[in-house]
């Protein structure tokens, strides 16, 4: 089984805590694994978000002789968590597993475009509070009977399908970077865009969507 080496034990960490982010939405979440030399690309998709989250993890030595062999594989994200020892930095590379639609049809590597008008992260994380706080109050306001999961989810649809400010950014990916803990204070973000992706960047992750929605996604990295 390919032992993975990761930078350090804070880097283990991380990715611990992000695939624990990703099996709290989606219990047999998948994750599809890049990697080449010193960084490993995880992307995986959060079912509530509509959106492909994508973790850089740094790699302490090169991946099977840096580009000589790279990795490209889908794995279970539990079974990838299991093996992540923190203290000594090292993550065992599950068997793969059937890839699911959307982990074949990754966003572009290449021929992202800056994007202006994205708020500052504190303005973000407000506009994220802002928009779980109008969700409860109206659905509070439905009463038991128009509670409904239809009315539930069309409520839903309506904040977080906002767009941010003066960008095509749905608010929805924004949501999704604050939950799985790529929106940390003290860490500048930027909006980028390539095709018909768009791509929130913190220094703790990215958020892709792709515009249009996602469809059936699949994902293939380039």
């Amino acid at each position: 089984m390919t032992v993975l080496h990761l930078a350090d034990e804070s880097e283990a960490a991380d990715l611990a805590a992000f695939l624990t982010r990703l099996l709290h939405y989606d219990r047999s979440a998948a994750v599809r694994l890049q990697g080449t030399g010193t960084a490993l690309a995880v992307f995986g998709r959060p079912p509530s978000f509509e959106v492909l989250a994508i973790r850089a993890v740094r790699l302490a030595k090169p991946y099977e002789n840096g580009l000589d062999v790279s990795l490209d594989v889908t794995v279970s994200a539990g079974e990838l968590l299991e093996s992540v020892d923190e203290s000594a930095g090292t993550a065992l590379v599950p068997a793969a597993v059937t890839g699911p639609p959307w982990a074949g049809v990754l966003p572009p590597r290449g021929g992202w475009q800056p994007v202006t008008g994205l708020p500052a992260p504190e303005e973000l994380r407000a506009l994220v509070l802002g928009g779980i706080a109008e969700f409860r109050s109206r659905t509070e306001e439905l009463g038991t009977e128009g509670r409904t999961r239809a009315e539930l989810d069309r409520i839903g649809r309506e904040i977080w399908s906002r767009t941010v400010a003066d960008t095509r950014l749905p608010v929805r990916a924004v949501h999704a970077a604050q939950s799985l803990g790529f929106l940390r204070p003290g860490g500048e973000s930027a909006l980028f865009s390539s095709g018909a992706w768009l791509r929130l960047r913190t220094p703790y992750g990215s958020i892709a969507v792709r515009q249009g929605g996602l469809g059936t996604l699949g994902v293939s990295v380039r």
